[in-house]
């Protein structure tokens, strides 16, 4: 059901019933080990290219998914697939491997919630039974296409953050056992005109604000409603900005109420500039961590606001500006709001 301008409020509750999680050697060492299925003690994981490793990545959160539920792949109907890379080839080879009918996904960083939010709306609309959504990010793909190959050893400024390698994955059923998707709000592009790529968090702020704020108007509801409400990759310049300017539109959101999947992954330290960054990061901090504290019963309405920065090698060449976007999707305990 369309709620306000951009939001969707789902009746049916969609039940995330599975999830996999899979990290690289980075992430091993990293403050929440234990939110992956599956760690890698290497970045190549066997492969001759990074991107044929991030691929291997997105092969492995599915098929820890598939295992859970105790499903073949030939069960699903539909995978929600996004990342970095040009024209989204690990996702795409992924997809070729694993053989589920598949729509490849691109919102950068926000891609986790961009994908869980219209996975949502197809069950939604009776469209599927079965939906797999899954994010990725590898560190040294991103850098080699981004910004400099890792082998070059540039310096990064203290505002940069650091792509994770990871890949997240959940299964969203009709019916089930599991935290259920209540609530999705679709953000805009909002431009600032911010233009380094080395400051992602303070270029995405503004929209996971407007995002924030949309959702509270459009769904008629508010910050206590939420245990916890995260950013996706905000990190430490850009979490302070969103809160300063969600103030000036009346909405005090403290640390314990609001808090970033960018500053939750790696501990502090680790080299990680201003925090982690990447489809990845937000996928498995939700679907390894969050839900985890949920299932325990130390988290019963969260709301996750995955922010991308929608610049490319080309646009950054031609000087232009950063749009930004992020998107919000409502996840609680089986049962929903009361």
């Amino acid at each position: 059901m369309l709620a306000g301008k951009q939001s969707w409020i789902f009746d049916s509750k969609p039940v995330i019933t599975a999830t996999g999680t899979v990290g690289g050697p980075f992430e091993a060492n990293g403050a929440i080990p234990e939110a992956f299925d599956l760690l890698h003690d290497d970045l190549w994981i066997g492969e001759d290219s990074y991107e044929k490793a991030q691929t291997v990545l997105i092969e492995g959160a599915v098929t820890e998914t598939l295992k859970k539920a105790s499903l073949k792949k030939e069960d699903v109907n539909f995978m929600l697939a996004g990342d970095l890379v040009n024209q989204l080839t690990p996702s795409s080879f992924a997809g070729r491997t694993i053989g589920i009918p598949y729509l490849g996904m691109f919102g950068a960083c926000s891609t986790s919630m961009e994908g869980l939010a219209i996975g949502a709306m197809i069950m939604e609309a009776n469209g599927a039974r079965h939906i797999i959504s899954v994010a990725s990010s590898h560190n040294t793909a991103t850098e080699k296409q981004f910004r400099y190959p890792t082998e070059y050893g540039s310096q990064k400024p203290p505002t940069a953050q650091w792509t994770a390698t990871a890949a997240g994955a959940c299964l969203l059923e009709k019916t089930g056992t599991g935290p259920v998707v209540t609530k999705a709000t679709i953000g805009r592009i909002v431009d600032m005109g911010l233009s380094d790529p080395y400051d992602m968090g303070g270029a995405m702020a503004p929209a996971a604000a407007d995002t924030i704020a949309a959702h509270f108007r459009d769904t008629n509801s508010k910050p206590d409603d939420y245990d916890l409400i995260v950013s996706g990759d905000l990190g430490q310049i850009g979490l302070p900005i969103c809160r300063d300017l969600l103030k000036q539109q009346g909405y005090d959101l403290d640390h314990s109420k609001f808090q970033d999947c960018g500053l939750m992954l790696y501990k502090e330290d680790q080299p990680v500039m201003a925090g982690a960054s990447g489809p990845g990061c937000s996928a498995v901090v939700t679907y390894g961590h969050l839900l985890k504290k949920m299932q325990k019963g130390e988290l019963k309405r969260l709301l996750v606001v995955a922010t991308g920065a929608l610049l490319s090698p080309l646009s950054y060449q031609q000087k232009e500006s950063i749009p930004c976007i992020a998107h919000a999707v409502s996840i609680e305990a089986n049962g929903g709001m009361s």
